[in-house]
């Protein structure tokens, strides 16, 4: 087995040398290829919760069953312009096999909508799961999010602006803790067309839309991580965050990993790359750690 995750591990890396793929195909390809966690099962595939065809979203559950189990939703990234849950079967299957009922949501993309339409889309995904999580075993009370790239930035925002949560109807203080991989949070004046395109028209952007200007002390304890070799989300962002968390006194545990990317931080919760870097573990121990 281990010599068969190492040539599919080799395979996949040289796929993703040779056609130069975009960090959504490259994900794409781990979900494809991957072996999965047998330890954890997709429950329901498609589940609305809203009423747009992007506001579906899927349930992933232990294979054993779940009973007030803990609640994990993980947002994908991809540059608020591309992305599909069904392509993150590895990372829904990786956290129930933890023992999380794992919810992971599509949201509405660029240039369909710009600011702050994802991040309503999240709130609106945690209202449905407040709502409605107990029947697959998960337990509210228990609630944690993590996300990678701009959804760690989707996240992070939920967690540290409460509007977002308060106008879909969340009750106040439902999430625990976060964890974001690879995340935007302090990016004003927008330097990319990534940014330009996602927050055009945005009002006051540079105290309405980052993390590093919303956060308070009031926001759930935070796991920031970054790859030392991502030049696409530059780890500055991790640094920034966590400075300001430390300054009001809010809970911040940092991980920083060695040779790791933008796309290899993600990568490593599936199963081939697991051994790249302790994400996976790392996420499980820091939301095992606070208590819901």
């Amino acid at each position: 087995m281990r010599m068969a995750l190492l040539a599919l591990r080799q395979f996949i890396l040289l796929a993703v040398s040779g056609l130069a793929l975009s960090a959504c195909s490259t994900l794409a390809l781990f979900d494809t290829f991957a072996p999965k966690d047998a330890g954890g099962v997709l429950a329901e595939r498609d589940i609305a919760y809203g009423s747009g065809e992007r506001q579906k979203l899927n349930v992933y559950t232990p294979r054993d069953g779940a009973d007030g189990a803990p609640v994990l939703m993980f947002i994908y990234g991809g540059s608020w312009k591309e992305g599909d849950k069904d392509l993150y079967d590895f990372a829904g299957r990786a956290f129930a096999a933890q023992g999380f009922v794992t919810v992971i949501a599509d949201y509405r993309l660029v240039p369909q909508v710009r600011f702050p339409a994802f991040v309503e889309d999240g709130a609106a995904a945690v209202a449905w799961i407040e709502d409605n999580i107990g029947q697959y075993g998960g337990d509210p009370e228990r609630f944690y999010l993590a996300g990678h790239s701009a959804g760690a930035y989707n996240a992070v925002m939920l967690a540290v602006d409460p509007q977002w949560l308060e106008a879909a109807g969340v009750s106040d203080g439902l999430i625990d803790a976060v964890a974001g991989l690879a995340g935007p949070y302090d990016f004003y004046p927008w330097d990319t067309d990534v940014s330009r395109a996602a927050f055009q028209g945005a009002s006051d952007p540079a105290n309405t839309t980052q993390p590093v200007a919303l956060i308070t002390a009031d926001a759930p304890a935070l796991l920031l991580m970054t790859g030392l070799d991502d030049t696409t989300v530059k780890p500055r962002n991790v640094d920034a965050l966590a400075a300001r968390a430390r300054d009001l006194g809010v809970p911040v545990t940092v991980k920083k990993y060695d040779g790791i990317d933008h796309v290899g931080i993600a990568g490593a919760i599936s199963r081939p790359f697991r051994d790249e870097a302790p994400v996976l573990e790392d996420i499980v121990t820091f939301f095992n750690s606070v208590e819901g």
